[in-house]
């Protein structure tokens, strides 16, 4: 009773706002209420990798290309495009009528702006990008060139990459902000308009339907096709408790709750008038990063003794639960992958003990401190770091977990120290697939000197791998190099696959008819 009453008085006060944030309209307008997976802190989607800052981007910003439910890049801000005969020249000209939220149109300066902020802020696909071209400009106002220093077969695949950081499409005087700092101004050209006014950090933030809009004629295909926004006025609410944001469902107190926990959705299933669908098969993966800078990882011959002790059954029986929920999957881009391939994985059948013991024998494993992070306040993690730990102590290893809050563990696995000097060993996290399916994408598999995501990885023939991959034409040369790229990643344990699983949402008739994605989008074809 007392969580009830809090959280109704705590959705009336993030309701209320300035009436000026209120649309005029001829008719009774619609009001929903969502919750997202985590608080709304960051707005600036360059800025950060959250995904809720992207799902935020998603109602705010629109792309130049967009990627429909085949995998398909879809023109979406753009009309028309022409590639030179080299490959090496592509021409770009604008939809006709598009306009930001203040009212400007949307210039080829400001699409010039907004992609090198993004490629300065995405050290995986827009950094690859910005490598391969010689120069980017406006060629009019409403036209713009590519040109690439070599032969890049990813260039509209890069436009439209539907994971953090998205190239999203700002105003020339706000993106011109260094990808490091925040912007100050949240205006975009997309289907919904952002109130600065009603923004509360990681309380609410309120979003109305930009009228100006203009939909593509085709039908909304996941990221592309014809955005249309059903509901005129959206306004996100935190509720950091799940069970807490289930009965808020069920009593009809919000309209769309982004994840149920699994061992919530039984609750859900037969509730009048909430529909629970899932995001997709394998629509997330648990993954694990070892440290390579700090003993006893920086040894690749301890890495594979790991490997070997670990049971991705093991995760997924503890975190998830249903078979039926859970996928086992050891393709490092993902069994939704068309490269997707298993070669190498041993994590996806029970281990061989005794063989990964005698791996740690003859690595020269010192007894050295293995340390795990385990974050304390997000469910979805609960169960994952215990099991590492006994997977590594049962070959010998000397495994200590360290729980702390998902703020901190983000702050501690930055850090580069050894153990004792506060570093740390393994952490695992969860995954979109959407990070994951690219092989010049997905940060695990970054072997560049200088890497920056946590675990260090550099090799130098992943890099070739990759850089290979980005440069291909031909779907048979991709796969071939996707298959070599999955077999180095076992060879050197850059990253370990720990099982996929679907993340489902709940929701009213409000949003019975959204376009299905494997994020939250909310918007639907014109009928």
């Amino acid at each position: 009773m007392k969580r009830a009453f809090l959280f109704s008085t705590a959705l009336f006060l993030a309701s209320a706002g300035p009436l000026a944030a209120v649309p005029t309209t001829s008719q009774a307008e619609t009001t929903a209420k969502f919750v997202m997976h985590a608080p709304l802190r960051v707005l600036d989607p360059i800025l950060t990798s959250a995904y809720v800052t992207r799902n935020h981007g998603y109602l705010v910003y629109d792309t130049l290309f967009s990627m429909n439910a085949q995998g398909q890049a879809k023109p979406q801000m753009v009309d028309s495009w022409t590639v030179s005969e080299d490959g090496l020249t592509y021409a770009f000209k604008l939809r006709p009528g598009l306009k930001f939220h203040d009212g400007a149109p949307v210039t080829a300066d400001d699409v010039v702006a907004s992609l090198q902020r993004w490629e300065n802020g995405d050290p995986t696909i827009g950094n690859r990008l910005k490598l391969a071209t010689a120069d980017l400009a406006a060629t009019g106002a409403d036209t713009f060139t590519l040109k690439l220093r070599t032969p890049y077969g990813l260039v509209l695949e890069s436009l439209a990459k539907e994971s953090s950081p998205v190239p999203f499409i700002m105003p020339k005087r706000i993106a011109s902000v260094p990808a490091s700092q925040a912007i100050s101004e949240t205006i975009g050209s997309g289907p919904y308009k952002f109130v600065q006014a009603d923004f509360q950090a990681g309380v609410k933030a309120t979003y109305v339907k930009f009228t100006d809009y203009v939909p593509r004629k085709e039908p909304a295909s996941a990221f592309a096709g014809g955005k249309v926004a059903r509901v005129d006025r959206l306004e996100l609410v935190n509720i950091p408790d799940s069970q807490t944001a289930v009965n808020a469902l069920r009593n009809g107190e919000i309209d769309f709750l982004e994840d149920v926990p699994p061992d919530l959705m039984p609750q859900l299933k037969d509730a009048k008038g909430i529909t629970l669908k899932s995001y997709g098969k394998n629509s997330n993966m648990f993954t694990l990063r070892m440290n390579w800078l700090q003993a006893p990882f920086n040894n690749v011959k301890v890495r594979r003794a790991a490997l070997a002790a670990l049971n991705q059954v093991d995760y997924l029986d503890a975190q998830i639960g249903d078979p039926k929920v859970y996928q086992v999957c050891g393709a490092v881009l993902t069994c939704v992958s068309p490269y997707a391939s298993e070669e190498g994985a041993t994590q996806i059948k029970a281990p061989d003990l005794a063989h990964a013991r005698q791996l740690l024998k003859d690595s020269g494993y010192k007894g050295e401190k293995v340390v795990v992070l385990h974050p304390t306040d997000l469910p979805i993690f609960a169960n994952i770091a215990p099991v590492t730990a006994q997977a590594l102590r049962s070959i010998g290893m000397n495994v200590e977990i360290q729980s702390m809050d998902w703020a901190t563990l983000l702050s501690r696995r930055s850090k580069k120290d050894g153990v004792e000097q506060g570093g740390w060993s393994i952490f695992q996290s969860n995954m979109s697939s959407l990070d994951l399916t690219s092989p010049v994408g997905n940060p695990n598999l970054d072997g560049r000197a200088g890497s920056t995501y946590p675990g260090w990885t550099h090799d130098d023939a992943m890099d070739a791998l990759r850089t290979r991959f980005a440069a291909a034409r031909t779907e048979a040369e991709r796969r071939d190099i996707a298959n070599a790229i999955q077999r180095r990643n076992y060879e050197q344990v850059m990253y370990v696959p720990l099982g996929g699983y679907s993340k489902f949402k709940g929701y009213d008739a409000k949003f019975a008819d959204l376009v299905d994605a494997p994020i939250p989008l909310f918007w639907t074809s014109a009928k």
